[in-house]
Parts: structure tokens; C-alpha cells; sequence
């Protein structure tokens, strides 16, 4: 495992002459889901001033145009990165590419357990979007059907699913977001629950491999040791990241901050990177209190 007392830095000058180019999260690190941090904008401007490749990696469920979209709404605009990745453009692409057996044997009518704002992710997918569980072939998940509701209020639809023994497609693997500071589920939680009731599930973006050697192309840097990632999450970002041999560096200030008694731009004490390094067996490269220049 690398270091459990990560240095702590101030901002992404201090190691700017070690990367070729940054894969960046987008909630948490960029914006809270209401409006850009502090600093985010003035960051990327110089380092794009300075060179550098930069590349939204995001677990949004949805095409990357419509994250493009989402962010100009929030303030950021898509123009100051290179590109943009989201597990809803995965999810897309395998329902179009049908290229491993386990997609392949998916079928064409799929239940959505997620909000009407993500139906952009059945069009042109040659997937039909169904309600009723008693006519789909499989399940995609997005989110909760609604933003105020729990994972128990999803249950019984869980149920009726694994009842059919339908496969489940996970569009986002989060377990939860912040949003201003309120804390909804993610699709990554509907699936875990759906793998404990003994149905199977299958999941685009971090922490996957897949989603990382799609990033690292998109990014065209060969060597992963001139790239860092930048996330608020140890089991999304730091360990997939890690997992993909790529430096991390961690902002406290995101989804851990509740839990560790964060707050956005907190330097965090060596103990509580440890206790997470600990929890997730896992360690980022650095430490960056919020995403500033």
C-alpha cells in the first residue's frame, strides 16, 4: 500500500511540473451539485495556461453532453477541460456494442429504476425504457426513481425484479452524492442491495479498470505515471485510480466529510487519512484540502 501520511499540499501548483495531464471527479471536487467550489475555475484556467490535459471522469448516469450541459447550468464551463467521461457513456456504448456475451444476452426491453431526467440514456441505444418489472428482460439503474427517496423505498421493486431473475445494469456504482448538503442515494446502492437479495448486477465507472483505460485514451498520455487523478471518494476514485496504476490526489472535502468531520477546504489530520487509508486499504498520492491552483 503507499504511504499512509500522504503529503498535504495547497494547491495544484505545487506538483504541476510532475503530470502530463489530470482525470478529474466532477461532484465533490468541481462543483457540490449546486454551484462550483472556490478556486475550481481560476484552477483549471492555469492549468490549461500551463499545458496540461485535463479530462472529467464522472460517475454521472448519464452521456457525457448532457454532464457538458449540467455543468455550463452549474457555472463550469466544459470548454476549460479537454474531454469528458461519464459511466452513463459506457453504459450507452456496451447497450450499443453488445461486444461481451454478458451484454449481448441482455434483450431489448429494459425496466429503468431511475429518474426521468436519464432517459437520454436509452436514446439510440436500440434499448426499449419500460416501468412494469413483469415486461423487461433486464434492469437498468441510474438512480432512485425519485430524489427523496430512500433505499427501502425501492425494495419491493427490487424484489420483483430478482423474483424474475433479471440482470441489472448499474449505471452510476456510487453509493451516495452530496447535493448542497444533502445526501441522496446513487445506483450504486440499488445494486448492492440487488447482489445481496441474490440478483446479479454489473456496473460502468469508477472504480472499474475498464472505465480508466478508456479515460487514459481519451486523455492520449501513455505514461500512467505522468497522470493524476483528482477525487473526493476512496472507494470510487482513490482505490479505482490506484487500482489502475495512477497517482491520486484526494480531496477531504467531499463525500468522507460528513463521516470524518470534514468541512470543504479542511486539512485533514494524518489520523483520519490513515483510518480511511485503513477502512479501504487504499492511500492517495496527496492531499488538497479543495481543488485551487
Amino acid at each position: 500500500m503507499p504511504s499512509l501520511n500522504p503529503p498535504v499540499i495547497a494547491g495544484l501548483s505545487q506538483i504541476i511540473d510532475r503530470y502530463d495531464g489530470f482525470i478529474l471527479d466532477l461532484w465533490g471536487c468541481i462543483h457540490n451539485g449546486v454551484e462550483p467550489f472556490p478556486g475550481v475555475l481560476e484552477a483549471l484556467r492555469r492549468a490549461r495556461a500551463a499545458g496540461k490535459k485535463l479530462l472529467v471522469l464522472s460517475n454521472a448516469p448519464r452521456r457525457a453532453t448532457s454532464v457538458a450541459t449540467s455543468m455550463a447550468k452549474l457555472g463550469v464551463d466544459p470548454a476549460l477541460v479537454d474531454d469528458i467521461l461519464s459511466s452513463g457513456e459506457a453504459t450507452w456504448q456496451a447497450l450499443v456494442d453488445r461486444t461481451d456475451p454478458w451484454h449481448a444476452a441482455l434483450g431489448r426491453r429494459a425496466l429503468h429504476i431511475g429518474p426521468d431526467r436519464d432517459i437520454g440514456l436509452f436514446e439510440g441505444s436500440g434499448v426499449e425504457r419500460l416501468t412494469d418489472p413483469a415486461a423487461a428482460d433486464f434492469v437498468v439503474a441510474t438512480g432512485p426513481t425519485d430524489d427523496s427517496l430512500d433505499l427501502a423505498a425501492h425494495e419491493s421493486l427490487l424484489q420483483a425484479c430478482r423474483k424474475r431473475g433479471l440482470k441489472m445494469l448499474c449505471a452510476n456504482p456510487d453509493l451516495d452524492v452530496i447535493r448542497g448538503t444533502t445526501r441522496l442515494i446513487c445506483s450504486g446502492a440499488l445494486a448492492a442491495r440487488y447482489i445481496e437479495l441474490g440478483g446479479e448486477a454489473r456496473e460502468h465507472g469508477k472504480p472499474h479498470a475498464a472505465i480508466y483505460d478508456r479515460a487514459m485514451a481519451m486523455i492520449g498520455i501513455a505514461d500512467r505515471r505522468r497522470v493524476a487523478a483528482v477525487g473526493d471518494s476512496f472507494r470510487t476514485d482513490v482505490a479505482g485510480a490506484r487500482g489502475a496504476g495512477i497517482d491520486v490526489v484526494f480531496i477531504p472535502g467531499g463525500i468522507h466529510a460528513e463521516g470524518m468531520g470534514f468541512r470543504h477546504g479542511d486539512v485533514p489530520s494524518a489520523a483520519a487519512i490513515a483510518t480511511l487509508a485503513a477502512e479501504y486499504k487504499v492511500s492517495p498520492t496527496w492531499v488538497l484540502p479543495d481543488l485551487r491552483w
